[in-house]
């Protein structure tokens, strides 16, 4: 979906090409146009620093440049005005009726409004989460929960074909401390010192007994494995039931055992190999990955035979990789920031772009307050808090807004006691409130029989400064949604949506929609419940990027 900058980016880009024929510019015509919304509306609708941009290889003066760019500029039937300002700035200020069309354009397209193409025919591989099936998942999970859940939302809506997967680590001593824990807590024995604790563990234990009262009396050797292999079941089915009630789902539940049982690891070594980038020494094998910017070589194979970690880690991302996807994305926990360069490393030693092929996020660590204090212990995982906890706490819709809201890879805290007011210092109690308000007017203007809908829109009625406001932040719908997807970053839709919220805000105690009283009802009337049927259109769609509700009533 075509924004106004779009449309004007490629208008520039038009003339600037025309200028280039003419032998008036000497150069090509850039890829991208840089244009931004003035805060001071006096300095036009958007304004462009592109004739800076192309004067030095032109050899001409910057204002020489934006002049020449001008004339053509005005020519424009959507352009009411173009203004040079500094060293060569470009101002341009559309024409009102042409602006507010863009409602027409938003109430068309409907919940497609603020989508794009940008990664269309790109193949992603989304993997977030990817928690140990030991236990429930915690607040580290439930951030990458919401913000993974979000940015496959917002990438698929950049036209990308995105696969969300969950990596199931379900190999190694992990395991092996879980079956045991489950085990001892269903004979009764003291749990291993360096065992998981927890209500759960008891509570897996007894659901194992329930399910298969005869495996006490299998023998010793068989018995812990049968209980590891039972617990694991019962503990992803709970991690599944848990995500399924946050809203937020995976295409694909990927066992890291399926690596080595089907010879994915050999293979991914093998591959590694023909690149040139494996070496032996003292019978270990080696990935060099120094050469790409590790800051140290990697151990494939140990010299005993054993497979490290990170034999399954470069053997997942070839796996990915022969599955047909372009991108793969990791969301990966503050604990992991030194994968970041082992696993770009990893990326061009299979010989592929580690800058395109590969994108590793890093997410921070998160911080629950509630009543002045940090609240640390789970009631049933005897550590940090759960995502079920969370939830019990404030609800899905808020635990995923204030999630989502922050960069990954800046601290966050959640204030439980603001999240649980309904105020204007709650974020999503501000924008869900603005859209359940925009209902209501709607409501509002359908029984007093107000004419909507696209038939009875005259844009040219909407010429307040307030409602001309209003409708340039609905024109950058699409362009946040294009940022956020190519720069990983759902919450600039959040921040967006905020923002939006307060601009109708404005605008609503500036500009009176319904009629009062005995006031006739007329084509401005008409305009504005148009107006705010975009406006309501594009919070929904911008919530529904973020996996959050959008209440009619509140």
């Amino acid at each position: 979906m075509s924004s106004h900058s779009d449309l004007l980016a490629a208008q520039i880009q038009a003339a600037i090409s025309r200028a280039i024929e003419r032998g008036d510019l000497i150069g090509t015509v850039p890829e991208s146009i840089p244009l931004e919304r003035p805060k001071n509306r006096d300095h036009g609708d958007y304004a462009s620093s592109i004739a800076l941009q192309l004067a030095k290889p032109a050899g001409k003066n910057p204002r020489e440049v934006a002049e020449m760019l001008k004339a053509d500029l005005e020519s424009l039937a959507e352009v009411s005005a173009v203004n040079i300002a500094g060293p060569g700035f470009i101002n341009i200020t559309l024409n009102r009726a042409s602006q507010a069309d863009l409602v027409r354009t938003i109430l068309t397209a409907q919940e497609k409004y603020g989508h794009g193409s940008a990664l269309s025919g790109v193949k992603i591989n989304l993997e977030f989460i990817s928690a140990n099936p030991t236990g429930p998942l915690h607040l580290g999970h439930t951030r990458w929960a919401a913000v993974g859940d979000a940015l496959g939302r917002v990438l698929t809506a950049a036209g990308a074909d995105v696969t969300r997967e969950f990596y199931i680590n379900d190999r190694g001593n992990q395991m092996d401390l879980f079956g045991q824990s489950v085990q001892a807590a269903a004979l009764g024995q003291p749990i291993p010192e360096d065992g998981y604790k927890g209500e759960y563990i008891a509570d897996l234990a007894k659901e194992v007994l329930v399910q298969n009262p005869a495996i006490t009396a299998l023998a010793d050797e068989i018995r812990f494995i049968a209980f590891r292999e039972a617990a694991y079941q019962l503990q992803l089915k709970d991690q599944q039931r848990v995500l399924d009630t946050f809203n937020t789902h995976f295409d694909v539940w990927f066992s890291e055992r399926s690596l080595h049982d089907g010879g994915s690891v050999e293979h991914g070594v093998e591959k590694l190999r023909s690149q040139g980038h494996v070496f032996e020494v003292d019978g270990a094998t080696w990935l060099r990955t120094t050469d790409f910017g590790d800051d140290k070589d990697r151990v494939l194979v140990k010299a005993n035979g054993d497979l490290t970690y990170f034999s399954s880690d470069t053997a997942y991302y070839i796996n990915k990789r022969e599955r047909g996807f372009d991108i793969c994305i990791y969301m990966l926990g503050s604990d992991h920031h030194g994968y970041i360069h082992r696993l770009k490393a990893t990326a061009a030693c299979a010989g592929d772009n580690p800058e395109y092929n590969i994108d590793v996020l890093i997410g921070q660590l998160v911080k629950i307050m509630e009543g002045g204090e940090e609240v640390k212990l789970s009631k049933r995982a005897g550590t940090i808090i759960t995502l079920e906890e969370l939830v019990e706490k404030v609800g899905v819709d808020a635990a995923r807004y204030t999630l989502i809201r922050y960069p990954v890879d800046t601290p966050m805290v959640m204030d439980i006691d603001v999240l649980k007011r309904n105020t204007n210092e709650n974020p999503v109690y501000y924008v869900q409130y603005a859209h359940a308000r925009i209902a209501a007017v709607l409501r509002n203007a359908a029984e007093l029989k107000i004419p909507a809908g696209l038939e009875n829109f005259d844009p040219a009625q909407l010429s307040h400064d307030r409602e001309n406001e209003l409708l340039g932040s609905l024109a950058e719908f699409p362009r946040i949604v294009a940022g956020a997807a190519e720069l990983r970053e759902p919450h600039r839709i959040a921040r967006y949506l905020e923002e939006l919220a307060g601009v109708y805000h404005g605008f609503y105690a500036d500009c009176r929609v319904l009629p009062m009283g005995d006031e006739p009802i007329l084509a401005i009337h008409s305009a504005r419940i148009n107006l705010c049927a975009a406006t309501l259109q594009v919070l929904k769609n911008g919530l529904d990027l973020l996996g959050v509700s959008a209440p009619e009533r509140m």
